[in-house]
């Protein structure tokens, strides 16, 4: 089959792009290898600059029309008490983070983009290879639930995450460094109307508890490659230590009986020193891997779309993207990633436990010290972490009316 745009992921960055470009008029096919986008280990986070680009497009308060919740302020609670390390509230036009399921996310913007006639998504649509024409990427092959699928297309987007198979085809080089820690994904029941700090610092221990309505989804923070470790010491060790970050779990954490209900997430940070190829363009995870930390990878992910739709859909209206319009949307948003990469290693690291710890004289990590000095700084970070460094808007204009 042929397209004008493959859009290979359909995560938040992927999805996103697929709704922009077809909402100008391209023929854009997103090929999605899951068969849903159910995940348990997709973040939640929806910050205030997606939002603003969802009210740009007109949409924000039928999002905001699904079960979420507002997270105005990020607190968190160590031994030497609350503090407040963020605060979203000045931004404009929405001062919160919504929390609401990626999957819920994801069906939210593929009911948006499947009204334009130009958009197919295509599940269960694993790529394995990209096609090529005398040196330039001409479209993909994928295997599907209907055999083998090649898909020419004059632009090829990846937006298949860290693990991106597109991008280690193309042989871009992956240059970063790991912050020092892994997380582990769990979940318990949540009582009714029950609420405990979204991030907790007790000792050595560090504890991200999402509220997901009737149950919580819970990540444990631990040394990077630090499993084997908590493995060797036994699920009631384990039990016990998120008991003593959050002691109202307790009376649950029976409920995990077994290694398979608690995930690891191997904290990576990475980013491609070039994002694109003739013929290909990277976005998202699979052009900048990053921490969990801030929840700012979907945010990222959001921009990066938008940025990519600005320059890529004027260009297909002329032909099909250059090379320099490639090169100019990795320009667009490169220091972004840079520098948000550098924030989540060397400030928000300082928040997490790291091997050889001793734990209970550990005094505040020095950016909640300095909070606690200058609690202005909430507004800096709140803005830092809620907008980015370079927000993008939508410009890009819609070629049919949706339905």
């Amino acid at each position: 089959m042929e397209t004008t745009c493959c859009v290979v992921g359909g995560g938040p960055a992927g999805m996103m792009a697929g709704l922009l470009l077809a909402r100008a008029g391209v023929d854009v096919t997103v090929l999605e290898k899951h068969e849903d986008f159910f995940r348990d280990f997709r973040g939640d986070t929806i910050h205030p600059a997606t939002l603003r680009v969802l009210a740009e497009l007109g949409i924000a308060e039928q999002f905001l029309a699904l079960p979420h919740t507002r997270m105005p302020r990020v607190s968190m609670e160590t031994p030497s008490g609350p503090v407040t390390i963020a605060d979203f509230t000045r931004l404009r036009p929405y001062g919160f983070i919504a929390f609401v399921p990626q999957w819920d996310f994801l069906d939210f913007l593929h009911d948006q983009a499947k009204a334009f006639p130009s958009f197919r998504l295509i599940r269960r649509a694993q790529v394995t290879d990209l096609l090529l024409d005398a040196g330039r990427i001409a479209g993909v092959r994928a295997e599907t639930a209907d055999g083998p699928l090649e898909v020419g297309a004059d632009l090829v987007l990846a937006a298949d995450g860290r693990d991106s198979v597109v991008r280690e085809r193309a042989g871009l080089e992956v240059v970063g460094t790991s912050p020092p820690i892994d997380v582990l994904w769990f979940r318990l029941p949540r009582a009714t109307d029950e609420e405990v700090p979204f991030f907790r610092s007790e000792h050595d221990s560090v504890l991200v508890s999402i509220n997901r309505g009737t149950y919580w989804q819970l990540a444990y923070v631990i040394p990077h490659q630090g499993l084997d470790r908590v493995q060797e010491r036994g699920l009631p060790a384990f039990r016990a230590a998120v008991a003593a970050v959050v002691p109202t779990f307790a009376d649950r954490l029976e409920t995990v009986t077994d290694w398979e209900q608690v995930k690891l997430l191997s904290v990576r940070v990475d980013r491609l020193r070039r994002w694109y190829r003739p013929g290909l363009l990277c976005i998202g995870d699979a052009a900048h891997a990053m921490s969990p930390a801030g929840g700012v990878g979907i945010n990222l992910a959001i921009q990066d779309a938008v940025a990519a739709a600005n320059v890529l859909a004027p260009a297909f209206r002329a032909g099909r993207p250059t090379t320099d319009q490639l090169r100019a949307v990795q320009r667009r948003r490169e220091l972004a990633t840079r520098v948000t990469q550098a924030f989540q290693i060397r400030v928000v690291g300082h928040l997490y436990p790291r091997s050889g710890s001793t734990g209970a004289d550990r005094p505040d990590p020095l950016p909640v010290r300095v909070i606690r000095r200058l609690p202005a700084l909430r507004h800096l970070t709140g803005r830092f972490i809620g907008m980015g460094l370079r927000p993008e808007h939508v410009r890009t204009a819609p070629a049919a009316p949706v339905g």
